[in-house]
């Protein structure tokens, strides 16, 4: 176990230190996005470090080799850098000190850059090498000491990068490791008062100048897994060719690079003639919408609304609210539900493999109210019903601790998956058109009596499995080919209605629709598919479509923690009534 020689700190403290790590950085991702210009104005830093450092959320204990699994989940020019660092600075030999592994992880990180830049998170690496250097053990002064010095390397960003210096604030990915280390060294002094607000500790650099003008870069941004007979040099090279700000990363076979490209096809063909490519991801850089939202009016009040509900993360950040994630547990690990592919999960439930949901620590959940109000005048938090999880009282016990002003506002939704998140954005469209934070509140509070939602389930197997039935239960049910429908409302699940096939279930939404739908009527409903959207969107879509063609309707996937529970065939339809 590394560090063991120098600090004698054992394999489980370092194993909670990183998960404390994660936590907090997860907790200030929004941040990380918001202040993201370099090296383009993208605005997902804090979103590609989540997903990028996921493999360090291991169980207590469980130290074995990250390498190969941080080069398949890093994401994002700041998730390729940070995932190298990790990779030296945990897989090292068992006889090296933490600044050896220190050292190992910021040598990593330099040379997988193409241009490596002064002023980002390297920077920091190098400081934190420094101070290790110069610290004899770890105890409450040394551990302040070694965060001050980080904090310093962060305040001085803007002077080596004039994208920062002009943007007025620090950068992004330096921040990001920052706020991972803090909570990684604070940790084990088992007190969270220690953590000063980042609000307070950089409160001038944390806002874009609105003067800033952003690159006009475009293009997507790829990270690509490639194996070839080519020399691993001689392959970088050839890709480089093909864009800019290149990351990459080598084992023994495969080559893992990160690069900003204009034209994604073009790109793909030419690295499908050098060798095979074994992972591919891409993603449009969209720079101008980071630039709306900076100049955009900030709304009264902040929303943040949890991940159960059916929004993605794209749609969070087009309505300007704040998703709070549960995780998905697989036999990999625990990962973000709307940063997990519903394409690993959907496939693995049907094999049989066990998957299972869990919320938040309270720790992250403590750290994002934390982060939410440091960072606005006031905060509303529409939370997943409590009949489903435990995120309403953790809220509302530390509010009672907290908050004597009175800034943060929660509203116990009775709601979950489509039905959440119809509220969420009718709450966060009412948000934009009126500059008093008490309607707001006010509307809030009125929504949930309006959301309706209806859930069509293909099996009853996965809700047993979650003890919502009993598994004599369920196997009756799927002997009987019996469909259930169900209703998520404030007093738990609600059975509305059994049907036997597909057919069964377009002609039960209609019914519902009939009772509330006027034909000519365009309010907008929400249609949820699982991993069944090529039917959902061709057939049940257009069926809706037949009786009511004015429907504005929304396709959208559904939460995935509700389709763990649910399981792969179910769809659904959440839509607010007309009434007032």
């Amino acid at each position: 176990m590394i560090f063991e020689k120098r600090w004698d700190i054992d394999a489980e403290t370092v194993s909670r230190a990183l998960v404390a790590g994660v936590e907090r950085m997860t907790a200030w991702a929004g941040l990380l996005d918001r202040i993201n210009v370099f090296p383009v104005a993208d605005g997902d830093t804090g979103r590609n470090l989540v997903m990028s450092l996921g493999p360090l959320r291991r169980p207590p204990g469980t130290f074995g080799p990250v390498s190969r699994k941080l080069m398949f989940s890093a994401r994002g020019n700041s998730g390729n850098i940070a995932a190298h660092f990790f990779s030296g600075f945990l897989d090292s030999e068992s006889n090296e000190t933490m600044v050896q592994a220190a050292d190992k992880g910021r040598r990593n990180a330099w040379r997988a850059v193409g241009d490596p830049k002064p002023g980002t998170m390297l920077t920091v690496f190098d400081a934190l090498v420094e101070i290790l250097e110069n610290t004899p053990k770890l105890d409450d002064k040394s551990v302040h000491d070694i965060i001050n010095r980080l904090e310093k390397a962060v305040l001085d960003t803007p002077q080596m990068l004039p994208e920062l210096k002009d943007a007025g604030v620090v950068d992004a990915g330096a921040l990001g490791v920052f706020i991972f280390f803090e909570g990684f060294f604070l940790n084990p002094l088992k007190s969270e008062v220690l953590f000063r607000p980042i609000t307070d500790r950089f409160k001038n650099h944390l806002k874009i100048s609105p003067s800033f003008k952003k690159s006009n870069h475009g293009g997507h941004c790829v990270d690509m897994v490639v194996r070839s007979d080519l020399d691993h040099d001689m392959l970088k090279k050839e890709i480089l060719s093909c864009g800019d700000s290149m990351v990459a990363t080598a084992d023994e076979n495969d080559l893992k690079i990160h690069l900003h490209v204009r034209d994604v096809e073009t790109v793909k063909a030419k690295v499908r003639s050098l060798g095979r490519i074994v992972g591919w991801s891409d993603e449009k850089i969209h720079e101008e919408t980071g630039r709306t939202a900076r100049q955009a009016s900030p709304a009264p009040i902040h929303i943040m609304t949890d991940a159960a509900g059916s929004l993605t993360w794209e749609d969070a950040r087009r309505l300007g609210v704040t998703l709070l994630n549960s995780y998905i547990l697989t036999p990999d690990g625990a990962f973000p539900e709307t940063l997990t592919a519903p394409s690993d999960i959907y496939p693995a439930m049907r094999r049989g493999e066990k998957i299972t949901t869990a919320q938040a620590s309270l720790f992250e959940r403590r750290q994002h109210y934390e982060s939410l109000l440091n960072s606005f005048e006031q905060l509303l938090y529409l939370c997943v019903g409590s009949v489903y999880t435990g995120n309403y009282d953790a809220a509302a016990a530390w509010k009672a601790e907290n908050d004597p002003d009175g800034r943060f506002t929660i509203i116990d939704t009775g709601a979950a998956s489509g039905r959440l998140a119809v509220i969420a954005m009718a709450v966060a469209q009412y948000a934009g058109q009126t500059d008093d934070p008490g309607k707001i509140v006010q509307f809030a509070r009125s929504s949930p009596e309006r959301a309706v939602e209806y859930i069509f389930l293909d099996r009853l197997q996965y809700l047993a499995a979650g003890g919502r039935i009993s598994k004599t239960g369920a196997f009756f049910g799927d002997m009987l080919h019996v469909k259930p429908i169900i209703t998520p409302e404030a007093g738990g699940v609600k059975k509305a209605g059994i049907a036997r096939n597909e057919n069964d279930q377009i002609g039960f939404a209609l019914d519902k629709l009939a009772q509330e739908w006027k034909e000519d009527e365009a309010r907008p409903i929400m249609l949820e598919y699982s991993d069944n959207r090529q039917w959902v969107e061709s057939i049940a879509k257009q069926e809706l479509l037949n009786r009511y063609p004015s429907l504005d309707i929304i396709l959208q996937p559904l939460s995935l923690t509700s389709g763990v529970h649910m399981g792969p065939g179910t769809w659904g339809i959440a839509f607010m009534t007309g009434k007032k």
